[in-house]
């Protein structure tokens, strides 16, 4: 069937990043689209039941030019084409909304930007396009093909070379015919890599991958974080710390991120004596919050656990520090186990921590700390806390992710 073409006005940019029309038969979301604009959407009934955004007829005075050339075939931001107060609003509104949504009417700070140099840490994607060729690059919005890309300039500078190295791993695994995710991650020695999706490897192309590294100068290259190849043990700085990553480890995308995130913990987390860290990875609250109160920290991850203890041990200067693994979603920590803390801090992944949360709202802690990088999910946990008697205050989001929906938020609840 041929294309349909329509024209709207866009009434407001949704929690997506898209533009969103307001008809009689619903919402209709068109990307790359601002508040005011009437634009001229086409559809393509035979592959897709969403419109695409075919021009701009009448453009917005906020819209300004994206400043990547992938901006719309690449998937990895959402925006580059409003202007930065507005933008600002918006995000900032994603949280309002959000907590309004939830019942909760509480004063929001303004929105912290914190992407500093950029981004360090990346997943890069390695197919077959339908052509046959090997491409490596990201996705594209709402689809698995792969974009190739030259560069990102999203990504902090501690990331150049790091592209060139994912083109070589592919074209070193090509033979195997299997779709690579390879991401890599700037330590402060160097390039760490995690390669996923390979299969099982024969000796001859594990020593292409050592020499690669070697080449590239790769502090560590994994495989599904199986040891492949180190030249120097990766290392990034945490407070007074220098902790070892463990494989494919998860690190805040930006470094200016962390250090705010941290700083605004760090500040709720004032004459505090003993803290809970629940969900502390490899200890980005905890070795900073250590050096003034004793932690206890607990993570699901074994090998981040193992890393933060070997890098508490390690350090002088610090309060008592114990790393325990433990599942937080199965077993979180019960109201009688927390009431040797008197603040608790927890920064769950995307869904949040709803079991702990009621468990929280059961206890007697004076002070839980949230952070968070996903407003819904922050929303249905500070209202289960919130029903458990305790008051929201300091809700400050943080804008770690610039350009795309994400926004994150730190946020502190006091027993009334």
């Amino acid at each position: 069937m041929p294309a349909v073409a329509e024209q709207f006005v866009i009434d407001h940019v949704g929690h997506r990043g898209d533009g969103v029309v307001l008809t009689g038969r619903g919402a209709i979301y068109i990307p790359y689209s601002l508040p005011g604009e009437r634009i001229e959407t086409e559809l393509d009934t035979a592959h897709s039941d969403r419109p695409r955004l075919r021009s701009v007829i009448e453009a917005s005075p906020e819209r300004i030019d994206p400043f990547c050339e992938y901006f719309g075939s690449c998937g990895g931001c959402a925006i580059q084409h409003w202007k930065p107060e507005p933008y600002r609003v918006w995000k900032r509104g994603l949280v309002v909304a959000a907590l309004a949504q939830a019942g909760i009417d509480c004063d929001v700070g303004n929105l912290v930007d914190v992407h500093g140099a950029g981004r360090r840490r990346v997943v890069f994607h390695a197919r077959r396009n339908d052509s046959g060729d090997l491409v490596v690059g990201f996705t594209e919005p709402g689809s698995h093909a792969i974009v190739p890309i030259g560069h990102c300039p999203v990504l902090a500078h501690s990331l150049d070379g790091a592209l060139d190295a994912a083109r070589a791993i592919a074209e070193a695994l090509a033979a195997t015919g299997k779709p690579l995710d390879i991401q890599i991650t700037a330590a402060d020695n160097g390039l760490d890599v995690d390669v996923r999706g390979s299969g099982p490897l024969d000796a001859a192309r594990l020593a292409a991958l050592s020499a690669l590294a070697e080449r590239h100068r790769l502090t560590r290259l994994t495989r599904h974080r199986e040891l492949v190849v180190m030249r120097a043990p990766p290392v990034v700085t945490i407070g007074k710390a220098t902790i070892t990553l463990p494989p494919g480890s998860f690190t805040q995308p930006t470094a200016a991120g962390e250090d705010a995130l941290a700083s605004l913990v760090a500040s709720h987390a004032k004459k505090t004596k003993h803290i809970a860290d629940l969900f502390c990875g490899i200890g980005p609250f905890a070795l900073r919050l250590a050096e003034k109160s004793k932690v206890s920290a607990f993570d699901s991850d074994e090998a981040a656990i193992n890393a933060l203890a070997k890098a508490a041990q390690n350090t002088q200067g610090l309060k008592p520090l114990t790393a325990a693994m433990r599942d937080l979603f199965r077993r979180p920590m019960v109201a009688q186990e927390l009431r040797e803390f008197d603040a608790v801090v927890f920064d769950p992944p995307r869904q949040g921590a709803q079991a702990q949360s009621e468990q929280l709202a059961k206890s007697k802690v004076p002070l839980v700390i949230a952070v968070s990088c996903n407003a819904a999910t922050f929303a249905r946990d500070a209202r289960i806390l919130i029903d458990g008697g305790y008051e929201i205050n300091d809700v400050t989001p943080v804008d770690q992710f610039r350009h795309t929906p994400h926004v994150e938020i730190v946020a502190a609840f006091r027993r009334s």
